[in-house]
């Protein structure tokens, strides 16, 4: 299905995430050690989209540096890692696995819908790409095709991709409210 035609999940994924962020929040049970291993995992998955988004001209140009030598989605990705990271910190192995299980329900279909549209866009080059690196979990070795882009601070700025920031900070300053018994929020 092509971008134009979205399914339900793709429309609706950006405030299914936030009633999942709230549930989450109001579920949780963080302690200062878990904020800590969660925000490192967290931070991990930040960078990498930050790098990402830095290396990514949407519907232009078949992005294949950076990030996108490693997977063909490095932004999903980062959110998975950034999902995990907030998972651990989270403190509850039932939630750890809601947030995963949601995040997989909506995103693999997305990554899937994404490639049949760059498949349409960039027909060769993308299956040339496509059958060096993988849909997801990262290869070891980057994808070289001669191609060489350095990471353009502008395109970081123009995908708001700084929001993603706000809202990691967001979510853990409430976390730490409640590791420290200043917010009594659900769990």
């Amino acid at each position: 299905m092509a971008l134009g035609g979205r399914s339900g999940l793709q429309r609706w994924r950006v405030p299914l995430g936030f009633l999942v962020v709230l549930s989450f929040l109001l579920l949780s049970s963080p302690t200062w050690s878990l904020i800590a291993i969660g925000l490192s995992i967290t931070l991990a998955g930040l960078a990498l989209r930050g790098w990402a988004s830095g290396h990514l001209r949407k519907n232009a140009e078949l992005a294949v540096t950076g990030p996108y030598a490693y997977t063909r989605n490095p932004l999903y990705f980062g959110s998975l890692l950034m999902t995990l990271g907030a998972a651990v910190s989270g403190g509850s192995a039932w939630l750890a696995a809601g947030l995963l299980s949601s995040f997989l329900l909506v995103y693999y279909p997305v990554m899937r819908s994404e490639a049949d549209h760059m498949n349409g866009l960039f027909k060769g080059e993308y299956a040339k790409w496509a059958a060096q690196v993988p849909l997801f979990i990262p290869r070891l070795t980057p994808y070289r095709a001669g191609y060489h882009r350095c990471f353009e601070r502008g395109l970081y700025v123009q995908h708001r991709e700084y929001q993603a920031f706000i809202g990691v900070a967001l979510i853990f300053a409430v976390l730490a409210l409640k590791a420290g018994g200043y917010v009594r929020l659900g769990g």
